[in-house]
């Protein structure tokens, strides 16, 4: 289960990494890493979800990106950020938060009745 979640971590930090090359890249190189990274992220990314809920995954892998973003562009790109968007954050972290929650119990739950 630990390779797993390592895993999401790095599709998470490859998403960061391509969003950040849409903002940056400017020649043709550049662009074709861009594309090397995003073939690569969504290599890892189902390895991520053959022990893991793939909702799980994709909550964790979207969530994490819009975030990584709003933060990327407030401190990279010199953005802004609203107290409305710093709510929406808040509502995308509960929500990551208790998907695995939820979907943890499920599985310790099924596989107590499997027993």
């Amino acid at each position: 289960m630990n390779k797993a979640w390592f895993y999401v971590v790095l599709t998470c930090v490859f998403e960061w990494i391509w969003v950040y090359g849409f903002n940056t890249a400017h020649t043709w190189w550049q662009w074709a890493v861009v594309i090397a990274v995003i073939l690569w992220d969504y290599h890892i990314l189902p390895k991520a979800c053959e022990t893991i809920p793939t909702g799980t995954v994709y909550a964790i892998f979207a969530g994490i990106g819009t975030i990584g973003t709003v933060l990327m562009d407030v401190f990279l790109f010199g953005g802004s950020i609203s107290l409305g968007e710093t709510l929406f954050i808040a509502v995308i972290i509960i929500g990551v938060i208790g998907l695995n929650l939820s979907d943890n119990k499920e599985e310790k739950f099924a596989m107590k009745g499997a027993a």
